[in-house]
C-alpha cells in the first residue's frame, strides 16, 4: 500500500494527474491525540483540561480518569478517546450531542475518578448509507460536514462511507474514455438523486450536473477524508462496480455491456459484465484516478445489484424484464431461477470474483465493501443458496458485507450462515428517504444487539452500525443504539432515559422521565414505519401521500396514540421548567406535530368517507379540521431546525449563477416531493417540515376534495384519472415554481403545542 498522503499532498497529486486549476491551499489536520482535542474543543472542552494518551490495542477500547480536575483518558484511537471523554461527561449531565444542536454545560471541577477500561463488543461501528448523500448532504459545505464528523466521533463511529466528491473521478474516466464534457455532463443526474446513478438505477435524471458542484464536491472531499484520517477513521470509499454511461455503451458495441432494467420507471441503465477485457481496464482505472486525487483506502464500496437482478441469461433479458423488491412482483427474479441453477451459480460465483480482484488490483490488500440489502429485499432471487455461490470465490478476508437491513428484513445473517464466513456488519436502516415520522424501537435495540454479540452463530461479526437515508430525525434511536455498540446502556430503558434527558436537557425529573417513557410506549415500539409504503404509494402519513379516493381505508398509524398523547401532556406540564431548554422545545414540538399528523389523517379520513357518502355537510367538516390542523402544524414547527425554506436556502447557496440557482431550487424541491420516474417513489422523501403541510401537502389533497366534493354534489363518481392527471401536473408546476417558502419560526413553539393540543379536543 501507498502511505497515506495528507490533504496537500493529494491535492497536489490530484492537480498534476487530472489538470485541474489549484484550489485554495487547506491546513493540514492535527494528527491522532490532537485531533481528538480538537473535536473535544467544538464541544467547549478546553485542551488544558485533557490528558489523552493513544494505545494500541486489539479491541476498541477506552478508559477515563480524573485527577486535579483534568480528565485522562487513554483509548485504542483518536475517535475511542473522544467516545470515551463523550461518555463520561454525558453521564454526569454535562453533554449532550446531536443533530438538533450540542449542549455543553460548563465543566465544573470534578472530583477525582478511575473509571473501568470499556470495550466494544465490535472491532468497528460503521455509519451512513449511500442515500444518504442524496436525501440529506447534496448541499452540505465543510461547516456541517464538521460538525457531523464531530457526531461521528463522539457517538464512536470509525467507519464511516465517504463518497463525497467521486464525480470529479468520474468525468476524469469518462474524458479519458473520449466522451466531452458537455456528454459527460447530460449522462450525470442532478446533485440530489446521484446514490441511485452511482448504483447503476438511473442516468441524467434532472442533467446536467453543475461543473461547480462537482469541484466544491471535490475540495470537500478532501478536507472530509483529511479529518476522517486525522481521527484514524477507516471511510470506505467509492469503487467502480460496472455501470457506464450510455453514451458509452453506445461507443462500444463490441463490449459485452447489459441494458438493464428501467428501475422505478426510469429509463434503463448500461452495466459492463466484469467478464469482458473492458471492466477491469476501467475498474483499475478508476482506482487509480481515484488515489491520485484523494489518497489511497483500504476499503472500497461497489454494489452492483442495488434493486437490480443480475443477468443471467446470455443475453441479459432476465436483467431487464419486470420489477424488483417488495413492492412489486418479481418477474425478473423468477426468469433467473427458471435457468438451471449450475448456470446461474457459475455466473454469479464469476461476478464475485470478478467484482472483488477488479478492487485488489488496483489497492492490493484492500477489501471489497457491499451493502447486503438486496440480500433481504429480494428473497426470491437471493436465496440462501444464490448468496453462497455469489460470495464463494471471494477469499473471506477479502470482503466486507454491511448487513443494513435487520429491522425490516432480520435474519438473513442466520440463513445464510453468517455469510458463509465472511467479515459482516450488523445494523439498522432506520430512515427511510429522510422521511420523519416519530418512530424508532427502543427496547428492541437493547434486546437485539446484545443477543446477536452473544449467538454463537454470529460467525465474523466484525461491527455494527446504524445506516439510515436520511438524518436529522429521531436523534434517541441512534444515541441509544451508539451507546449500546459501546455497552454503555444502563440496565432498564427508564434508567438510560434518566440519563438521556439530564444530558439532554441540562436537567432530570421522575415525572420528566416518566413522561419520556409515556413517548417510548407510544412511539417508539415501531421497529419500520409500515403506513410510509402503502397500495404502492410512498409517504409517511396519508395527508403526505398523492390524494386517491380509497384513502379513506388508509389504517390507522403504528403505535399506542393514546400514550403518546399522556406522554406529550407530561412533558407539557415539565415545560415551565424546562422552557430556556432549546432541545426540550425541539423534542416537544415534534412529539405533537408527529401525534397531530395522525389526527390529521384521521379527519381526512373521515372527509373522503362522508363525500363519498353524500354527505357533503360532513365532508365540509371534517375538511375545515383537515386546513385548521394543516396549518397550525406548519405554524408551530417552523421552530425546528429544519423547513421546506432551510433545504431550498441551502441547494440555492451551492450556486454560482442565477440559472444554476433555479436548477438547484428544483431539484431540491423534486426530491422531497415528485422524486421521479413512473413508478411509485412520488413522496417517497416526504418531509414533516414547516412550508410543506402549508403549501405543498394542503393545497394538493385541497384540489382533490374540492373536485371530490363537486362530484358528489352533482352525484356523479369522481372521475379519479383525470384527478390524478391534474395533481401531476400541479405538482409539476410547484417544482418549476420559483417561490422560496421562506422560514418563519414561531414566538412561542411551546405555547403553540399546547394551543395544538387543546385544539384536537374541540368536536
Amino acid at each position: 500500500m501507498m502511505p497515506r498522503l495528507q490533504p496537500l499532498a493529494r491535492l497536489a497529486i490530484a492537480l498534476a494527474a487530472l489538470g485541474a486549476q489549484p484550489l485554495a491551499a487547506q491546513p493540514t489536520v492535527p494528527q491522532g491525540t490532537e485531533a481528538a482535542a480538537q473535536a473535544l474543543g467544538h464541544f467547549g472542552i478546553s485542551r488544558n483540561r485533557l490528558d489523552l494518551r493513544i494505545l494500541r490495542a486489539a479491541t476498541p477500547f477506552y478508559r477515563v480518569r480524573v485527577g486535579g480536575g483534568r480528565l485522562r483518558v487513554e483509548g485504542s484511537s483518536p475517535v475511542a478517546v473522544v467516545r470515551g471523554t463523550y461518555a463520561y461527561l454525558n453521564r454526569l449531565g454535562l453533554l449532550s450531542v446531536s443533530w438538533e444542536g450540542v449542549r455543553a454545560a460548563p465543566i465544573p471541577t470534578l472530583a477525582d475518578y478511575d473509571g473501568p477500561r470499556v470495550e466494544s463488543p465490535f472491532l468497528n461501528r460503521f455509519y451512513l448509507n449511500t442515500c444518504t448523500y442524496g436525501y440529506t448532504t447534496p448541499w452540505w459545505g465543510w461547516p456541517r460536514w464538521d460538525r457531523e464528523i464531530d457526531w461521528m466521533a463522539a457517538h464512536g463511529v470509525d467507519m464511516p462511507l465517504a463518497l463525497e466528491g467521486q464525480e470529479y473521478v468520474w468525468r476524469a474516466l469518462w474524458r479519458e474514455q473520449g466522451l466531452d464534457d458537455a456528454t459527460i455532463g447530460r449522462s450525470l443526474s442532478a446533485a440530489p438523486f446521484l446514490p441511485w446513478q452511482r448504483m447503476g438505477n438511473i442516468e441524467a435524471y434532472r442533467a446536467p450536473l453543475q461543473p461547480g458542484w462537482i469541484e466544491k464536491k471535490h475540495a470537500l472531499q478532501i478536507r472530509i477524508l483529511g479529518r476522517m484520517h486525522a481521527l484514524g477513521m477507516k471511510p470506505i470509499l467509492p469503487a467502480f462496480a460496472g455501470y457506464v454511461p450510455k453514451a458509452f455503451a453506445e461507443r462500444h458495441p463490441e463490449a459485452r455491456i447489459y441494458r438493464m432494467r428501467a428501475w422505478e420507471g426510469f429509463h434503463e441503465t448500461y452495466w459492463l459484465d466484469p467478464s469482458d477485457p473492458l471492466f477491469a481496464k476501467l475498474a483499475a482505472r478508476f482506482m487509480q484516478l481515484y488515489t491520485a486525487t484523494y489518497g489511497p483506502g483500504d476499503h472500497y464500496l461497489a454494489d452492483a445489484f442495488n434493486e437490480m437482478v443480475p443477468p443471467i441469461a446470455d443475453d441479459g433479458s432476465d436483467a431487464r424484464s419486470g420489477s424488483y423488491g417488495d413492492a412489486t412482483a418479481n418477474k425478473a427474479a423468477a426468469q433467473a431461477a427458471a435457468l438451471p441453477r449450475d448456470v446461474r451459480d457459475r455466473r454469479l460465483a464469476a461476478y464475485g470474483e470478478r467484482l472483488y480482484r477488479s478492487i485488489t488490483a488496483a489497492a492490493p490488500g484492500a477489501t471489497w465493501v457491499m451493502q447486503g440489502w438486496l440480500f433481504g429485499a429480494d428473497k426470491h432471487f437471493w436465496t440462501p443458496d444464490a448468496i453462497a455461490a455469489f460470495l464463494s470465490r471471494v477469499p473471506d478476508k477479502g470482503m466486507l458485507i454491511l448487513d443494513i437491513g435487520n429491522d425490516r428484513y432480520p435474519g438473513v445473517w442466520r440463513d445464510t450462515a453468517a455469510f458463509d464466513g465472511k467479515p459482516w456488519v450488523y445494523g439498522y436502516v432506520h430512515n427511510y428517504g429522510g422521511s420523519n415520522p416519530v418512530y424508532g424501537d427502543l427496547q428492541y435495540y437493547r434486546d437485539d444487539i446484545p443477543a446477536v454479540v452473544a449467538d454463537p452463530r454470529h460467525g465474523q461479526l466484525s461491527g455494527f452500525g446504524l445506516f439510515p437515508e436520511g438524518l436529522h430525525t429521531n436523534s434517541v434511536v441512534y444515541e441509544e443504539a451508539y451507546d449500546l455498540a459501546w455497552k454503555n446502556g444502563e440496565a432498564s430503558l427508564a434508567d438510560w432515559l434518566t440519563r438521556y434527558t439530564r444530558a439532554r436537557y441540562g436537567k432530570t425529573t421522575p415525572a420528566l422521565v416518566a413522561a419520556w417513557q409515556d413517548v417510548a410506549a407510544g412511539a417508539y415500539q415501531t421497529r419500520y414505519w409500515t403506513p410510509r409504503w402503502w397500495k404502492d404509494r410512498a409517504g409517511a402519513y396519508l395527508f403526505f401521500k398523492r390524494p386517491a379516493l380509497d384513502g379513506d381505508s388508509y389504517p390507522d398509524a403504528p403505535g399506542d396514540p393514546a400514550r403518546l398523547r399522556r406522554g406529550i401532556e407530561g412533558l407539557l406540564k415539565q415545560a415551565p421548567a424546562l422552557r430556556a431548554s432549546p432541545l426540550f422545545g425541539t423534542d416537544l414540538v415534534d412529539f405533537t406535530r408527529h401525534y397531530a399528523s395522525v389526527r390529521l389523517d384521521g379527519a381526512l379520513r373521515r372527509a373522503i368517507t362522508a363525500y363519498k357518502a353524500g354527505d357533503v355537510a360532513a365532508g365540509d367538516k371534517a375538511v375545515a379540521q383537515v386546513r385548521a390542523l394543516a396549518l397550525a402544524i406548519d405554524h408551530m414547527i417552523g421552530a425546528q431546525p429544519e423547513s421546506l425554506g432551510s433545504w431550498i436556502a441551502d441547494a440555492r447557496a451551492y450556486a454560482d449563477t442565477p440559472e444554476e440557482a433555479k436548477a438547484y431550487m428544483e431539484d431540491a424541491k423534486a426530491q422531497v416531493t415528485l422524486w421521479g420516474g413512473d413508478g411509485n417513489l412520488a413522496d417517497y422523501a416526504s418531509k414533516a417540515w414547516q412550508g410543506m403541510y402549508a403549501d405543498f401537502y394542503l393545497p394538493r389533497w385541497t384540489l382533490f376534495l374540492d373536485r371530490l366534493r363537486a362530484a358528489t354534489i352533482a352525484g356523479k363518481p369522481l372521475d379519479e384519472a383525470a384527478t390524478r392527471q391534474a395533481i401531476i401536473g400541479w405538482e409539476r408546476q410547484w417544482v418549476a415554481d420559483d417561490a422560496l417558502h421562506r422560514q418563519a419560526r414561531p414566538k412561542d413553539a411551546i405555547g403553540d403545542a399546547r394551543a395544538l393540543m387543546q385544539a384536537l379536543d374541540r368536536p
